[in-house]
């Protein structure tokens, strides 16, 4: 199997290439430089926005996986927005124009989505059926919304590329929680371990996590499972409160308390950090309803399992707890 990965470079990137590693699968990742990167058969130089020798690893490939676009991880400031909005329509526009162009399109494309595309609610779970969009909701901040218009484009984009040969799925996926360096997990992980892992903000808010595993088990489900096209939700069934997330996350890190983090600690910690308090105050309760429904099995469920899993594998909280 030829699977091509636009924006491999990054943390998903990295769960689906040790993943396919392990399938015997050839994985050419298109990557703005030519640095190698682990589990790759190869890299390939594209600029994620014009056609150019790359598309033609398209042509005959079997499956096609687009991660590509800037970190939200930033300020929302006007050059950053455009820069997150540009860089995913525009990789996915330019892929959509490749597998138009090939003489045998992959069987299916695997579009990177976002969960926070749903509103920011407390009174029940989002799933693809019955969630309600984001946008303009009571009591969330009015720049919360530009994330929203930018997952909604980005979405559009998808459905405007007419593959028609070729099934498309849009990935809406909640935060993937791996011991990568720099992932979600990895920088909770040590703020925990540093006696920061208090509760953020009021800590009603719902987090909406995946275990690695998991995520790369949907994706080769998706891949293998030819009526699921369209939005799918790839989340634990189990989302909930930050109180209650940061508690599990102490536990499997040998901490029995963590600073709290207040709303006006939290803004300036990330205008610090060059970073948006959204990422964590937004309440993002989704499930994955669509997965469910077909009979796909989450291994990690629950987040104390997920967590304490975690944090066996993670070679940090293996050195820390050989110095206590």
């Amino acid at each position: 199997m030829k699977i091509i990965i636009a924006g491999g470079s990054g943390h998903v990137g990295a769960v689906l290439l040790r993943t396919f590693a392990h399938e015997d699968a050839e994985t050419v990742v298109l990557s703005r430089t030519e640095n190698p990167i682990p589990h790759a058969t190869r890299v390939v130089v594209w600029d994620g926005e014009t056609l150019g020798d790359w598309s033609r690893e398209i042509d005959g490939a079997d499956v096609v996986i687009n991660l590509a676009g800037r970190s939200v991880d930033c300020r929302y400031h006007a050059k950053n927005l455009v820069e997150m909005l540009e860089s995913r329509l525009r990789s996915t526009s330019v892929i959509g124009e490749a597998i138009a162009a090939a003489r045998k399109p992959p069987a299916v494309w695997l579009q990177a989505g976002t969960a926070t595309i749903y509103a920011h609610r407390f009174d029940a779970p989002n799933d693809e059926a019955t969630g309600i969009i984001g946008g303009e909701e009571p009591h969330a901040p009015p720049k919360w919304n530009a994330s929203v218009a930018i997952a909604r484009a980005w979405e559009e984009a998808l459905d405007r590329a007419e593959t028609p040969r070729t099934r498309k799925v849009m990935m809406r996926t909640a935060m993937v929680m791996s011991i990568d360096a720099g992932s979600v997990f990895d920088v909770l992980a040590k703020l925990a371990r540093r006696g920061l892992g208090g509760t953020i903000g009021n800590g009603r808010q719902y987090v909406s996590w995946v275990h690695e595993d998991d995520f790369a088990q949907a994706v080769k489900w998706l891949i293998a499972h030819e009526e699921m096209a369209g939005p799918v939700n790839i989340a634990a069934p189990h989302p909930l409160p930050n109180r209650h997330f940061m508690r599990e996350l102490r536990a499997a890190c040998h901490r029995g308390w963590g600073l709290p983090t207040p709303n006006w600690m939290l803004e300036i910690g990330c205008w610090l950090l060059r970073t948006e308090s959204e990422l964590v105050l937004k309440s993002r309760r989704v499930i994955s309803g669509r997965l469910a429904a077909a009979g796909f099995n989450f291994e990690y469920p629950n987040w104390d399992d997920a967590v304490r899993d975690l944090s066996k594998r993670d070679p940090c909280n293996l050195t820390t707890n050989r110095h206590e």
